[in-house]
């Protein structure tokens, strides 16, 4: 029986992008001009099997280039971006005007939005109304391989966003802006249309989003238009924790020490934000022309829509908006945090939350996550680490997304396509189409492997624990490039985060910031035996193996039950994990060997 396809759009490339207007390809400079801009010796074979999107990006960045970031040599986006608002700040007079704006992205919800929250506070003193913006840009969704359920999702939002604007009387401006580099010019634009001096905006932290601000924030300087960006997404802002030398924190453990000792001992932190506050009575006439010309919530762009089945079957599943989130938050809070300790690693309990995709997309914050989290503790207490395991595990896990977009932010290359240490850029990866069609339908002969991939076709979503175990599967056990399993999960989940993908599977594939070496290879079959032992959640995504008993499920041809799924279709196994583990060793081995010997060589030439 062949498992669903998942919901999915097409590729990116020249030639299918959601825009007339698509970017040019960059030339990459000669090193003789900048030797940090020399594309990697592999990148060949990135630009063969498309790990860059070559319609947006340059060739696979240097190791050294990479390494600069680290050093300091290069200015992060983010310095780029706070430059720009500091260099800016007394060019802007502080006159309100007609209105003031507050741009919403990944922060489609009006309560606990700090951005959303500053800007109703700034047109209730200058006594003028409030007007929300919302750019569709496609080319966007397209160049971080946002999936049609997550496009969907982020468009059902905005809708719903919108309604609950409306009851406020204040009017969300939805605009479609084809090419992406007009974005800046864009706001500015409608700022200067709609006489607002002010636009405000939550940051985003990946990279294309940084330097896209930093080209806004002086855009609008020059049509005399104030641009304020906030820190919302965040529970405490990338940045504000330091080690005792004053570095960035590479290692979650002592991050997550100095996390907790940062929203313990500060009560600002988990603050609840207002919300945005009515529009005066006479704003609908004030603002007439915003309310007519406000443009309707559009379908999702050609390429990225699902087909009528996916889509009703997604939105069944995920229902979006912020009054969604508050109700999934409340019930998990209810019914199922108290044991989330014990649960959360076994995919057939339904022990998580299944929140991700409101936090990725903004419906909820994560203050409001920890906060719910912390009255569940039952004592009166302000700590976010007391009480039951349950509600201090579920917190630690809210602010794994805090770490990931820490190490985004100081690491910038790990959003470019680059591991986090780079002396894994050497591995020389594998590019089985055949071995990667197999882990993409769910028909690799290891069970476990694929109920989860099944599980991602049927859901738009996939649990953590087989997060884990399909990123180490398809890196180690294939030794497939990590990049095409990143790109794959961005392209076909529903909460596709690329902070939090970009740092599970450098976790997975150990290219990231976790401290254990790369020898950890997870087993599928042990992970199987430990985290399904029954084998439910392998019978409810393969249904092949249903009538497969006992501990055959976790292996039917290694424990005598081959025949049996042979006969129901399904397959042999397409690799000895023993033999793939030996490889990947050599593998890994050879890149540090590798780098080593090129370190040691440029030393030479320095000396």
């Amino acid at each position: 029986m062949p498992p669903k396809q998942a919901p999915k759009r097409k590729a990116s490339s020249p030639s299918s992008s959601p825009s007339s207007s698509h970017p040019k390809k960059p030339k990459p400079a000669s090193p003789d001009s900048d030797p940090l801009r020399t594309p990697h010796p592999l990148a060949p074979l990135a630009e063969t099997h498309g790990i860059v999107q070559r319609a947006f990006y340059p060739p696979e960045m240097s190791t050294a280039r990479a390494r600069a970031y680290t050093t300091n040599t290069l200015p992060r986006p983010i310095e780029a971006l706070q430059a720009a608002l500091r260099e800016t700040e007394p060019a802007c007079a502080p006159a309100p005007g007609r209105a003031v704006v507050h741009w919403f992205r990944a922060d489609l919800r009006q309560r606990d939005n700090r951005g959303l929250c500053a800007a109703g506070a700034a047109a209730r003193a200058a006594g003028v109304p409030l007007i929300g913006l919302y750019i569709v840009s496609p080319q966007d969704w397209a160049a971080h391989a946002a999936s049609a359920a997550r496009v969907d999702f982020a468009l059902r939002s905005v809708a719903r966003l919108r309604g609950d604007l409306d009851a406020l009387d204040i009017p969300l401006h939805v605009e479609t802006v084809g090419a992406r580099g007009d974005i800046p010019a864009r706001v500015a634009g409608l700022a200067r249309r709609w006489g607002a001096r002010e636009v405000y905006a939550n940051m985003e932290y990946e990279v294309d989003e940084l330097r896209r601000d930093a080209r806004v924030v002086r855009r609008c300087a020059g049509e005399g238009v104030r641009v304020r960006v906030l820190h919302d997404t965040c529970v405490v802002p990338p940045g504000e924790l330091k080690t005792g030398a004053g570095g960035q924190y590479a290692v979650y453990t002592p991050w997550f020490r100095a996390w907790v000792a940062r929203v313990n001992g500060d009560g600002e932190v988990l603050r609840e934000a207002e919300g945005p506050g009515r529009n005066p009575g006479d704003a609908r006439e004030r603002l007439r022309d915003v309310w007519e010309g406000a443009g309707e919530v559009p379908e999702a762009p050609e390429g990225m829509r699902m087909d009528k089945d996916e889509r009703e079957r997604m939105r069944k599943m995920w229902p979006a908006g912020e009054a969604e989130a508050w109700r999934r938050l409340g019930k998990f809070c209810e019914e199922r945090i108290g044991a989330y300790a014990e649960k959360r690693n076994f995919p057939a309990a339904d022990g998580t939350s299944s929140l991700s995709v409101h936090l990725a997309a903004g419906t909820l914050s994560a203050r409001a996550a920890v906060r719910a989290a912390r009255e569940c503790s039952g004592k009166k207490t302000d700590k976010v680490d007391v009480g039951p395991e349950g509600v201090k595990t579920w917190i630690s896990e809210v602010a794994w997304r805090d770490f990931y977009r820490h190490v985004l932010v100081h690491w910038p290359y790990v959003c470019m396509n680059k591991p986090f240490k780079p002396e894994y850029a050497n591995i020389e990866w594998s590019y089985d189409k055949s071995h990667l069609t197999a882990w993409q339908e769910g028909r690799t002969g290891f069970p476990i492997v694929d109920a989860a991939m099944r599980q991602a076709a049927g859901t738009g979503w996939m649990h953590n624990r087989c997060r884990m175990i399909v990123a180490s599967f398809l890196a180690k056990d294939l030794l497939l490039d990590w990049r095409l399993g990143e790109r794959w999960f961005m392209e076909h989940l529903i909460d596709g985060d690329f902070a939090s993908n970009s740092g599970g599977w450098g976790f997975g594939a150990s290219v990231g910031v976790d401290p254990q070496p790369y020898f950890r290879i997870f087993n599928p079959l042990l992970q199987s035996e430990k985290f399904d032992p029954d084998g439910e959640y392998i019978r409810k995504w393969v249904p092949e193996l249903r009538d497969v008993e006992g501990k055959a499920i976790h292996d039917p041809y290694g424990r005598g039950k081959g025949a049996l799924a042979k006969k129901m279709g399904y397959p042999e196994p397409i690799v000895s994990h023993k033999e793939c583990r030996e490889r990947a060793l050599k593998a890994y081995k050879a890149a540090l060997e590798q780098d080593k010997a090129s370190s040691c060589g440029s030393l030479g030439r320095r000396r």
